[in-house]
């Protein structure tokens, strides 16, 4: 859950601007045929099986709206939530409830969906050392609400945006001039809290991240017989990560590896949405 900070400077400028894309200058199909306030509540239905998650979200987009407009949870979020199930009721004015419901499911669906889908992969996981990690492949500003699903569904977040650590990519190493010289010079100006991880695609890079001092070193797209050797070679002078078009369906040839992390973008950029809907509303 949100605290209040982030909730007022983080997450509803978010939502409003969603609302604003959703209503830029009238709900046409409610105003038509609710013209006046009419007090109503509607239901909250999951329609398949899975993790609920966004559900403070969901609330945040109508009292948005309307400050008066209550809902009534019967799960929270992490719950497995079963097809079927009533998960809440929604009271307030039906204009608001209508105007509402879209982006409300959106995020809700969204959320959840990620929230599963991390769920189902962090369970292949169970019995090791390894965490869960996700990445910064997420939908242009909605990373606040991606990396909560995360969390939620099992998953551990990786930085949260550029200015939160040093990673240096392949880019960042051509751009410096090789592994030991963009260590070297993240050394020199990052702050020394700052932790230093450091990509690499060959064990000759494995062995120049090790001897120049990497904290983490990030196995990406290695074979697997490289990244035994490159474990060996490592030995516990570094983090490990594995990384590289990691999926559910492919997880588990990593997990004998011992590693610290696996890095997924797939939580995030490849995970369906939960079927969620809002049904009967009526007036009260």
């Amino acid at each position: 859950m949100y605290d209040q900070v982030t909730l007022k400077l983080n997450v509803d400028p978010l939502i409003l601007s969603a609302l604003k894309e959703d209503i830029t200058s009238e709900d046409v199909s409610t105003n038509s045929v609710m013209p006046h306030p009419q007090a109503g509540e509607v239901d909250l239905i999951c329609k398949e099986d899975g993790i609920i998650c966004g559900l403070q979200v969901f609330e945040r987009t109508f009292t948005l709206l309307d400050e008066n407009t209550k809902v009534e949870f019967f799960v929270k979020d992490g719950d497995e939530v079963k097809k079927g199930d009533l998960m809440a009721k929604v009271y307030g004015d039906i204009r608001t409830l209508l105007c509402g419901e879209r982006t409300a499911l959106n995020y809700l669906q969204r959320m959840s969906g990620i929230a599963t889908y991390t769920h189902s992969v962090a369970a292949l996981l169970k019995g090791t050392k390894t965490k869960l990690l996700d990445t910064r492949k997420t939908t242009p500003n909605n990373r606040i609400f991606e990396k909560y699903s995360v969390r939620i569904g099992g998953g551990n977040n990786h930085r949260y945006n550029l200015s939160d650590g040093v990673m240096l990519k392949d880019n960042h190493i051509g751009a410096a001039g090789g592994v030991k010289k963009a260590i070297e010079m993240a050394k020199e100006y990052a702050p020394f809290v700052r932790k230093i991880e450091v990509e690499v695609e060959n064990l000759d890079m494995v062995r120049e991240a090790v001897e120049a001092g990497a904290d983490i070193i990030m196995l990406d797209n290695m074979k697997h017989e490289d990244m035994e050797e490159a474990m060996k070679i490592i030995d516990g002078k570094a983090e490990v990560e594995v990384s590289g078009n990691v999926t559910k369906e492919n997880i588990a040839r990593l997990t004998d590896l011992g590693v610290d992390y696996i890095s997924s973008g797939a939580l995030t950029h490849s995970a369906p949405i939960l079927d969620i809907s809002l049904k009967n509303l009526h007036a009260v």
